[in-house]
């Protein structure tokens, strides 16, 4: 599905109310797999947390989870755990050539046995569940917080519970913390001293209901918005000021781009200042990547440059992000660079119409551009994919009367 945005409608105005986050969501339907008397509220509807709902409730022998990294990556931990099942999780194209070795091999250290069935280091994998006596885990700390969200999630089930020791300059420390607060409402104890994480073994919680906040990640299209037009004020709901997520560095982030963020009964205000001095940013964003496709795509739209750096976990996300993003900025007439690990944005008033903007099979690289619509129309391919993480993302846009129209 191609889909044609454009907008005559500068002064936006609206209240949307933005799916649970998938983050928290697949944290804590890993978390109520292990201990049954959790209940959720306000989860993700997402296709990955679908997904990852659906791996374990099920009781199949090959699980795939199709484009959800976050899925396996907890899953596989998860399984691994889970004494005397066994399983192959395998996944789309992409995902057998997104590497899973660092998570194998952590999990190696605890007498874990899990085998490639085609590449070594790629999905699928087969993985033999056991019980888990050894406590000990020496991982690097640069890697995906996921691998490390991963064996946090799992540690209160071991025996002697986890004592994890992070080498070198930690990566992603938001999500780390994320995952340990969610331990911690479930009254289980851990500590985060320098780079030894520990999780204390509980084999039990008291019954509790968790609420799900509200993806801060997909807030952040509506931050981009805010920034493009010529007035706006737009309304978000459920969020908390003092968050678990790391993407909600957006509102410090985006009040250097002209947007005031304001907190009253679990809601937020997104409004346009007036008379802003746009000039170009620098942000490092080791602890929020996954926003750095919406900045750069703001920054192209508000005519000015950007120097973003920290984005090495970008090339292994659904695609390699910088080279997509390189791409596909540069046929809307930008002049951009990347590197292994920042993107540079130079600034420029002049952007191509009706470009055709390739997704591949990643929801963010739709989402992202798609705010440049209240500039130039602008076509987004394979605009389904926003259903990994933001289904209603098209119709929330028609609510600020974007007009979306189908080409066939």
């Amino acid at each position: 599905m191609n889909l044609l945005l454009q907008t005559t409608q500068h002064n936006l105005q609206g209240q949307i109310a933005v799916t649970g986050s998938k983050s928290e969501t697949n944290r804590l339907l890993l978390l109520k797999a292990l201990f049954s008397n959790i209940t959720l509220a306000n989860t993700s509807n997402s296709d990955d947390s679908e997904v990852m709902q659906k791996a374990l409730i099920g009781n199949d022998e090959i699980v795939d989870i199709h484009h959800a990294g976050t899925a396996m990556r907890f899953l596989t931990a998860y399984f691994a755990v889970n004494e005397g099942r066994e399983v192959v999780m395998t996944g789309s194209s992409r995902m057998q050539e997104r590497p899973i070795k660092i998570l194998v091999e952590a999990l190696g250290q605890l007498g874990v046995e899990i085998s490639y069935e085609k590449e070594e280091g790629y999905p699928p994998i087969r993985i033999k569940g056991k019980k888990v006596t050894a406590s000990k885990v020496t991982l690097a700390a640069n890697v995906s917080s996921q691998y490390i969200s991963a064996l946090l999630l799992v540690a209160s089930k071991l025996e002697n519970g986890l004592e994890l020791t992070l080498e070198g300059e930690i990566t992603s420390i938001p999500y780390i913390k994320m995952t340990l607060a969610l331990l911690n409402d479930l009254n289980i104890q851990t500590s985060f001293e320098g780079n030894v994480i520990k999780v204390f073994p509980k084999s039990e919680v008291a019954t509790k209901e968790m609420v799900v906040e509200s993806d801060w990640s997909s807030a952040s299209y509506f931050f981009s918005l805010v920034a493009l037009a010529d007035t706006a004020s737009i309304t978000l709901s459920s969020y908390k000021e003092n968050s678990l997520q790391g993407d909600s560095e957006l509102v410090s982030l985006y009040e250097k781009l002209g947007v005031k963020t304001t907190f009253q009964d679990n809601k937020m205000t997104l409004v346009k200042q007036e008379n802003f001095k746009f000039e170009t940013v620098k942000f490092e964003l080791n602890n929020t990547p996954d926003i750095a496709q919406t900045i750069v795509v703001t920054c192209l739209g508000l005519g000015i440059g950007c120097h973003l750096t920290g984005l090495h976990t970008l090339k292994i996300k659904e695609t390699d992000r910088l080279e997509a993003l390189r791409i596909e900025l540069t046929k809307l007439g930008a002049n951009i660079s990347v590197t292994n690990d920042s993107l540079t944005l130079t600034a420029s008033e002049n952007i191509n119409h009706n470009v055709k903007i390739a997704t591949y099979n990643d929801h963010r690289m739709a989402m992202a551009f798609a705010p440049l619509a209240l500039k130039v129309p602008i076509i987004i391919e394979n605009a389904e994919v926003v259903s990994k993480s933001y289904p209603d993302f098209w119709n929330d846009l028609k609510v600020l009367n974007f007009q979306v129209s189908e080409l066939f």
